[in-house]
């Protein structure tokens, strides 16, 4: 069921008084005189798998392979980048220079061998209930990730059947700009035909946040890591959650 109160137009189960108070929140700091609730864009790292430790892991490795002195705070504070971007930051600060080319290629080749060595990471605990809720409320679901990890990206159809397709996931390949910019969430907008007051963005990132308040969607963060909540919050977060878990308890699909 569809509810319409003022100016927001809503699934029912979505519109507690916690959402209802985040989304006139947004609208203040947005301008926008409407939200209308047509799509709900997801990150995958952190939200949909729980996959960052494994990624921690596989970077602070091959940081010490390459003379980047990687640290798990690093990897979760530049989570949401393309592999480019994520080793030129390291790079600029470690080695006073970017990476060339051939360095990049072989830097992200090696995190991604160290980062399949990890094993399998783990459905995120209540993202099938949120994906649900989603679902059951009409809503269209996408996929927006600074992740190129092939393993990840297929795991998608296979650990969540029926609810994604390729042409709702954006990831590090569709896009040359990553994650803080806002590039993959207009992206993201573009393949769902939606205009930003027309979507929710779940994200676990500062530099997810960050990407999906510059293009001026509602976003909801996750804290599945270990940053701090003012952490997201300072990032622009509308609405916090502890977990996938706390927000699928919020939201009753």
């Amino acid at each position: 069921m569809t509810y319409t109160s003022n100016n927001i137009t809503a699934p029912e189960s979505f519109l507690s008084e916690k959402f209802s108070e985040a989304v006139f929140a947004y609208l203040e700091q947005s301008g926008f005189e409407r939200f209308e609730l047509k799509a709900v864009l997801f990150d995958m790292d952190g939200v949909l798998f729980d996959s960052m430790p494994n990624h921690a892991k596989s970077w602070a490795e091959v940081g010490q392979l390459f003379r980047l002195g990687v640290t798990p705070e690093d990897v979760y504070l530049n989570e949401g980048r393309t592999g480019a971007s994520t080793i030129n930051s390291f790079a600029r600060r470690d080695w006073g220079r970017e990476a060339t080319t051939e360095e990049i290629e072989e830097i992200y080749a090696e995190k991604c061998r160290l980062f399949n060595e990890c094993g399998m990471a783990q459905n995120m605990p209540g993202a099938e209930r949120v994906l649900n809720a989603v679902r059951n409320a009409g809503l269209q679901i996408l996929v927006v990730t600074g992740s190129g990890q092939t393993s990840l990206l297929e795991r998608l159809q296979t650990h969540y059947p029926g609810f994604f397709n390729p042409e709702h996931i954006v990831s590090s390949k569709d896009c040359r700009h990553g994650k803080p910019h806002p590039d993959p969430y207009l992206l993201g907008l573009e393949k769902a035909g939606v205009q930003p007051w027309e979507a929710l963005v779940v994200e676990n990132a500062p530099l997810g946040v960050q990407a999906a308040r510059a293009a001026q969607i509602c976003t909801i963060a996750v804290n599945t890591g270990p940053l701090s909540n003012e952490t997201l919050r300072d990032a622009g977060a509308n609405i916090l959650f502890p977990s996938m878990t706390a927000l699928a308890d919020e939201w009753r699909g």
